[in-house]
């Protein structure tokens, strides 16, 4: 059995936003030369995520209402964690809500998923640059 390990970072330039990263972990996965096993992508920041769903802005835009239903960024006076002098209590919760990884299985040397599936960066607390780690093991 191999395994393969590589970073991917991101420095979105707003406070939130979904980016498409399904190119950049196949790229791994064809760099690797793994064709049959799994692939782990984390968020390495407790303030990101890493999810799949499909790839269609309006559904994006539906994520970013409901995520700021649940946890609004304003008032940050309204999270304890924001004592500290953070103002990211919200950026916490929508991470823990949208999850920290996704496993996907390799099979023939691709990432194997449903039709519209897609992988996705969610950052909650932008505007520095971040990192995600791709861990690959088979043969």
């Amino acid at each position: 059995m191999k395994s393969y390990r590589t970073e991917l970072a991101f420095n979105v330039p707003s406070r939130r936003g979904f980016v498409n990263i399904t190119r950049d972990v196949q790229a791994a996965v064809d760099e690797s030369g793994i064709r049959e096993g799994l692939c782990l992508v984390n968020a390495m920041h407790i303030t990101a995520s890493v999810f799949i769903n499909d790839d269609e802005p309006g559904l994006h835009q539906d994520y970013e209402k409901w995520l700021e239903t649940l946890a609004p960024h304003e008032p940050v006076s309204q999270y304890l964690h924001n004592r500290t002098g953070e103002d990211n209590g919200d950026a916490h919760l929508k991470r823990q809500i949208m999850g920290r990884e996704v496993v996907v299985a390799v099979t023939g040397g691709k990432l194997d998923f449903g039709t519209w599936e897609r992988i996705f960066y969610g950052e909650f607390d932008g505007r520095r640059r971040k990192r995600v780690l791709v861990k690959i093991i088979g043969e």
